[in-house]
């Protein structure tokens, strides 16, 4: 019997569902996206609560996206063995009892556990709001749903930054956690609504599989977060080991790679002995999806490098309340969302291979200009207008990439999109922000070094009592204060700021810079899109077989 796809957006002769569904499906993004968000807008409420170094939210940030990354998988395996509604529901409490520890938590350690916690209850909800869109919308509400899926996910950066904002600022940032705990509470009550999907017990779970993904996924996030730490090649001081004076940063990076190489050739020989693998292989068989995925990566990287990269700066370097940092991210998250949500209308018109290399470029544009017009001043109208262009092309992108994969997929491998989705896109979060913190630290360090080389205010005596070539990204007070514990006169120490606060300055810059390059590699990559508008056959005129084998963006699927 065919199946219906994910995503057929012809009109069906059927009265249109309650939106009511989507909704609570909505609202489950918008919290685990809330998350995330208060963590970006509270740094330094919470670096002062723990007397940790700004990286730690680094850290919470990168544990969470590895452990959703790591085993979404496997929870896409358990809402088919146990039932779609029935696991979204369960993994919302585990939800609100994670923002609870966050809540409550006394120290870095158990914040860093809550977001453990919290990666468990994502990695599980994540494949089920994919699974659910299906079972409780069809034809052009379906498509429709999906775009408004990627639009939650904006929307929940521009509430989460501008409701922990004036949490952070008006009485702490705690107090944003307990009111994820009430959201958490509310989601789980309307959850009755959703239609219930049906359980498939007799699903078997690929176990070698899950320890070859999520072992591929924690070496790449692991070692790509810690590559300033423990040394880009040869071993730093702050490595745990080494091997062969090499960093174990760049070896980890590699082995992962190769054992997600090892996942998709175990993946294949279980399907050739008739076995299930972990994931359904169809979902990336084409080079359509591929290239979708591919991009959808990219894009997931740059957006979680530009909501790490402003709060860190407008908060450690600035000193800026959490309020006024939410307000500076608004016109970034606020262009995703309306691109993430309008970008549907363009399907009839322009191909999915088009509005992808338009949009990467626009992300470049913008990261452009912010890297070229950033001062201390974060209100300057060229900034405004960077960070909106940079919003616009990423939200379109998101959306766009989904649709692409899950009108290429039936609906019974919804769960399995879902979970190369989510796979994808906190693999990206994790990698990003690593990469993000990578670049200032490593920019920031060598910008220090060159001023102190040469410097004749600062004497050697004071560069071996502090290691400044070594100081990590933090704020003018909190250097002022280690230097005020040596024998620094005050000029020297007026000098050692002015040096840390141009290298920071330098830092952010660079990196704005270098994500606008790697938004420009990406143009030609996205070129593996389809290259024709919704609606339209390609097939049917064909000059080749291989041409014959395309289906229509958001056509009913050859497979089904």
């Amino acid at each position: 019997m065919a199946t219906q796809p994910i995503s057929d957006i012809h009109v069906e002769a059927e009265r249109d569902a309650s939106w009511l569904p989507m909704v609570i499906i909505a609202l489950a993004q918008i919290l685990m996206v809330f998350n995330i968000s208060t963590l970006q807008v509270s740094i330094e409420g919470i670096i002062s609560s723990f007397n940790a170094p700004a990286t730690t939210v680094g850290t919470a940030i990168v544990t969470y996206s590895l452990v959703v990354a790591g085993l979404i998988m496997l929870g896409a395996k358990m809402g088919k063995i146990f039932g779609a509604r029935r696991v979204f529901r369960a993994m919302i409490i585990l939800f609100g009892l994670a923002m609870a520890l966050m809540a409550l938590s006394p120290n870095a350690a158990v914040m860093i556990a809550a977001q453990s916690l919290a990666g468990v209850a994502a990695a599980a909800l994540v494949p089920t709001l994919v699974v659910l869109i299906a079972e409780n919308y069809r034809g052009l509400q379906q498509a429709t749903a999906l775009g408004w899926l990627g639009g939650a996910q904006a929307m929940g950066i521009v509430l989460g930054f501008l409701i922990a904002g004036i949490l952070s600022t008006l009485v702490g940032w705690r107090y944003t956690y307990g009111l994820l705990v009430i959201l958490a509470a509310v989601i789980y009550k309307l959850s009755d609504k959703l239609s219930p999907v049906k359980s498939q017990s007799k699903v078997s779970i690929d176990k070698v599989g899950v320890v070859l993904a999520a072992s591929a996924v924690f070496l790449i996030s692991f070692g790509a977060s810690n590559l300033t730490a423990w040394g880009l090649l040869l071993a730093g001081s702050g490595a745990p080991f080494s091997i062969l004076d090499m960093s174990p940063a760049p070896i980890m990076i590699v082995v992962g790679i190769f054992l997600i190489q090892a996942f998709f050739f175990w993946s294949r020989k279980r399907r050739q002995a008739g076995e299930a693998p972990l994931i359904a292989l169809e979902v990336v068989e084409t080079p359509q999806e591929r290239s979708a995925l591919f991009s959808m990566f990219i894009i997931g990287a740059l957006g979680s490098a530009i909501t790490f990269l402003v709060p860190l700066y407008m908060q450690v370097v600035q000193g800026r309340t959490g309020l006024r940092t939410a307000v500076a991210v608004i016109p970034f998250s606020l262009a995703s969302f309306i691109a993430a949500v309008l970008i549907v209308n363009l399907y009839d018109h322009i191909s999915p291979r088009h509005i992808a290399r338009y949009a990467f470029l626009i992300v470049s544009a913008g990261m452009a200009v912010l890297g070229a017009v950033i001062r201390n001043d974060w209100g300057t109208f060229m900034v405004i207008v960077g960070m909106f262009v940079a919003g616009l092309g990423e939200g379109a992108l998101l959306t766009l990439l989904f649709n692409v994969l899950v009108s290429a997929s039936p609906k019974a491998l919804a769960g399995d999109v879902g979970s190369l989705r989510g796979t994808t896109n906190n693999l990206a979060a994790g990698v990003g922000t690593a990469l993000a913190g990578a670049l200032l630290v490593g920019v920031l360090g060598t910008s220090v070094h060159r001023e102190l080389v040469h410097n004749p205010v600062i004497p050697n005596e004071l560069k071996m009592e502090v290691n400044l070539d070594s100081v990590p990204f933090i704020s003018n007070s909190q250097l002022r204060e280690t230097l005020e514990r040596t024998s620094a006169t005050p000029d020297k120490v007026s000098e050692a700021v002015r040096i840390n606060t141009e290298a920071r300055l330098l830092a952010l810059k660079v990196s704005f810079f270098t994500l606008a390059g790697l938004a420009l590699l990406a143009f030609f990559p996205a070129g593996g899109l389809p290259d024709y508008v919704r609606g339209e056959v390609p097939g049917g005129n064909a000059a080749t077989p291989e041409q014959g084998k395309k289906r229509s963006f958001g056509a009913k699927n050859p497979r089904d």
